[in-house]
């Protein structure tokens, strides 16, 4: 696949290639851009925005309207895409193309929401003689940067409010999942989007990353991905606005009076979708000590039940991780955890990128697997004995995405709901659930701003204020 820079899709002479991790087939490649190509997607870009600005609303919505129908009529191209490239089986890859079509949707229907109020500058002695509003305009140029554990919607999260703000945008998609996000832009150019207002430019982060980063034309960054390069990021930035979303280790509280059928179901889904390769996937999970030991063996009986392997099986509930590296390193931190007491109750065994669904108990509190963002299938099990000890436990770690609990006591959920330290509680449901119109980020080092399309709208427009002096007034 190609890359599109300055109207034109473009191939380069040195490319990278995009193997499946579940049988390192080789899928596609993708020209490998260089700084010289990324100074060519500014510069686009900037024209780019010259003519998105003056795009009226309704055709900035019927764009996203379009878009979204050609995803949908392509939904299982879509899924395949997102499947072979990433670490999602076929059922899960389905519902992320089911999820773009809903952000695209919003996003369209956003556009004509975006509104401004009137100013009492009469509210002030000197005001009297004048009337006036603001409204809120197109930020520019924006930059985004996109992770591999969705490919596809995560990309529509930065893509869609971008149009229907009015600005250009240049699509960095990660390296490892370049190709759903290619295919997107291919959808915005068929829906009628000019085409100097998109770039998607591939290649590595290391080569091209600081060049598209550091160049003061961008007026936002929307970023999502790893704490390290957030902080690199804001380190060369310069003056733009920044927008990150940057993982978590979300933490769970599972009450003696929960239904602990349902918490252990829709935990192990909140553990093990997409390989654990989620950045609101249960990681920690608080259950008060009356109820341990029933929750701790039906939520390993559960996990033994899943089913790893083949992606593209129907019958398949989970993939491999997103490369045998990233399977090595978190079998490492498990083999650590061990060691220093920890107790793995199933899994840990390591086939290639697959690595089992793992559960442990014991987990020492300085053990990389408990304080770190392990963006893998496992779990931490903990028995708690009140909730100042949970509440206490949850927000020990230095992240703050989401959090979830599980009680029917409705004094208790508003206690641990507003105790809990993080962008978002889900009560009664876990931690991995996402209504993608809602806002979305978190505290500490989760991030900076909120996504979801209202939300990011106002992240990508800035207020531009109309004042007018009345002097007959």
């Amino acid at each position: 696949m190609k890359m599109l820079l300055g109207g034109q899709w473009a191939d380069r002479e040195k490319t990278i290639e995009v193997r499946d991790p579940y049988d390192d087939s080789l899928i596609d490649t993708v020209p490998r851009a260089d700084a010289a190509d990324a100074d060519a997607a500014i510069s686009a870009a900037v024209k780019g925005f010259e003519i998105s600005r003056k795009l009226s609303v309704y055709d900035r919505a019927q764009i996203l309207f379009k878009t979204a129908g050609i995803v949908q009529s392509r939904l299982e191209e879509f899924a395949l895409t997102i499947a072979r490239e990433g670490s999602k089986t076929i059922r899960e890859a389905r519902k992320e193309a089911r999820r773009c079509i809903n952000t695209l949707t919003a996003s369209a229907e956003e556009s004509k929401r975006i509104q401004g109020e009137t100013i009492p500058f009469g509210s002030f002695p000197g005001g009297e003689k004048r009337r006036g509003y603001y409204e809120r305009v197109p930020i520019g140029v924006v930059l985004a940067i996109t992770p591999f554990n969705d490919p596809l919607n995560l990309v529509a999260h930065k893509l869609g409010p971008a149009v229907a703000a009015g600005n250009s945008v240049i699509l960095k998609p990660a390296t490892v999942t370049p190709l759903s996000g290619i295919k997107l832009v291919e959808a915005f150019m068929e829906a009628g989007l000019p085409p100097l207002v998109m770039q998607v430019i591939t290649g590595h982060g290391g080569e091209i990353g600081d060049a598209l980063v550091a160049d003061p034309r961008p007026r936002m960054i929307s970023f999502t991905g790893g704490v390290e390069a957030g902080r690199r990021i804001t380190r060369i930035a310069g003056l733009k606005k920044i927008g990150m979303e940057l993982g978590s280790n979300s933490p769970v509280i599972v009450w003696k009076d929960a239904d602990l059928e349902w918490a252990a179901e829709t935990c192990v889904s909140g553990a093990f979708w997409a390989a654990g390769q989620n950045c609101i996937g249960v990681q920690r999970i608080y259950v008060h000590r009356d109820v341990y030991e029933p929750f701790r063996k039906r939520f390993v009986e559960i996990t033994k039940g899943y089913k790893i392997g083949d992606k593209l099986k129907e019958e398949t509930d989970m993939g491999p991780m997103i490369n045998e590296g990233e399977a090595k390193r978190l079998e490492g931190w498990v083999r650590e955890a061990e060691k220093a007491g920890a107790r793995v109750l199933t899994g840990g065994r390591r086939m290639g990128a697959l690595l089992e669904p793992t559960v442990l108990e014991n987990v020492p509190r300085n053990a990389k697997i408990h304080v770190e963002e392990v963006f893998g299938p496992t779990v931490n099990l903990y028995p708690v004995d009140d909730a100042d000890q949970a509440l206490a436990e949850a927000n020990s770690i230095d992240y703050g995405l989401h959090a979830a609990l599980f009680t029917r006591d409705v004094d208790m959920a508003f206690k641990l709901a507003y105790g809990l330290e993080c962008g978002g509680v889900m009560i009664n449901d876990s931690t991995d659930y996402r209504l993608d119109s809602m806002p979305f980020g978190g505290i500490k080092n989760s991030g900076l701003g909120r996504e979801g399309i209202k939300f990011a709208l106002q992240e990508m427009t800035e207020p531009k204020v109309i004042c007018w002096y009345l002097p007959k007034s």
